[in-house]
């Protein structure tokens, strides 16, 4: 990683789904390393906009997960208390409404009856086959979502730390893909990518299982005539994996920091589970620890 990157703002952005896990914590880790490195500020940004998933038992969760490693944040809500009342995405759904707006208004959105049950009987691998792309479906139609049209070729251009990376298709898990849902409230795209440019973020690291949303959002912000999100610089780190090769996952029953917090472990028994985890000799005692031990400038972005 060159040494004499400097960013303004990083971020971590947790969902309320589930209790946080491990890989949540590398995550968190190797965010606020990257971020001390370049000297960036922490935003804490809890992305709460799927209403049917979050719960306030994990929203505090968050809190006592960071606080209790002691991952650093310099913005955002220090409790539950800040989060409700300044915080939560619901605060800023007429940015989201805005942006909705600006789509329909260009035809560049089409609504869609289909379920994820629906595209997921037509496809073992959960790919849209363009369905109601062209049924022309009036936007306010019941129990519809808006899907974006991404039949138009774009030049994606992506800024890491190791360099700029051009793809001129989007990955096909990403065609036409969800920028409102069903119950009226956005998707994940747009909000992330939103906040993101609302805050002023110019770093966004994440797992490497979300090269594909950056590049769905880089499309998007070219629709939204937000051309400075390409400006954003971006890190994907490595996975942490279970025994059989998959990834830690809420959904998956992955072991959460809570369960290890009610074991009596400490913070850097914590660290010293992820690094063995991951193959390392050394056991972190800490985040910095943990990170340094990883060797971020030998992972190629590339293959993310």
């Amino acid at each position: 990683m060159d040494k004499t990157l400097n960013f303004k703002k990083a971020r971590i952005a947790p969902t309320p789904s589930g209790y946080l896990h491990l890989g949540n914590v590398l995550s968190f880790a190797v965010t606020a390393a990257i971020a001390e490195k370049t000297g960036a500020k922490m935003l804490l940004r809890i992305d709460d906009a799927d209403r049917e998933r979050t719960n306030k038992l994990y929203v505090q969760d968050i809190f006592d997960t960071l606080n209790f490693l002691e991952i650093p944040w310099h913005e955002g809500p220090r409790n539950m208390q800040e989060y409700e009342q300044e915080f939560s995405q619901l605060h800023r759904m007429g940015l989201y409404n805005q942006a909705l707006s600006q789509l329909a208004e260009a035809h560049a959105v089409f609504a869609c009856t289909c379920s994820r049950t629906d595209v997921q009987r037509l496809s073992a691998e959960n790919i849209y086959s363009g369905t109601c792309r062209n049924k022309n479906l009036p936007y306010d139609t019941p129990n519809t979502s808006w899907r974006l049209r991404t039949d138009s070729t774009k030049q994606l251009k992506v800024k890491t730390l190791q360099g700029e990376i051009v793809h001129t298709t989007l990955p096909i898990i990403m065609q036409d893909f969800v920028v409102r849902k069903r119950d009226g409230f956005p998707g994940y795209q747009l909000t992330s990518l939103i906040d993101d440019l609302h805050f002023g973020v110019d770093l966004v690291v994440r797992g490497e299982d979300l090269w594909a949303s950056t590049l769905a959002q880089q499309y998007l912000a070219m629709e939204l005539g937000q051309e400075a999100f390409a400006n954003t610089t971006f890190y994907h780190h490595p996975l942490l994996l279970d025994s059989e090769g998959h990834k830690l996952s809420k959904s998956l029953g992955a072991t959460s920091v809570q369960y290890f917090r009610k074991q009596n472990k400490k913070p850097e028994d914590i660290y010293a589970l992820i690094s063995h985890i991951l193959g390392v000799e050394a056991h972190a005692d800490n985040w910095r620890d943990l990170v340094g031990m990883l060797g971020l400038a030998k992972v190629n972005e590339g293959t993310a």
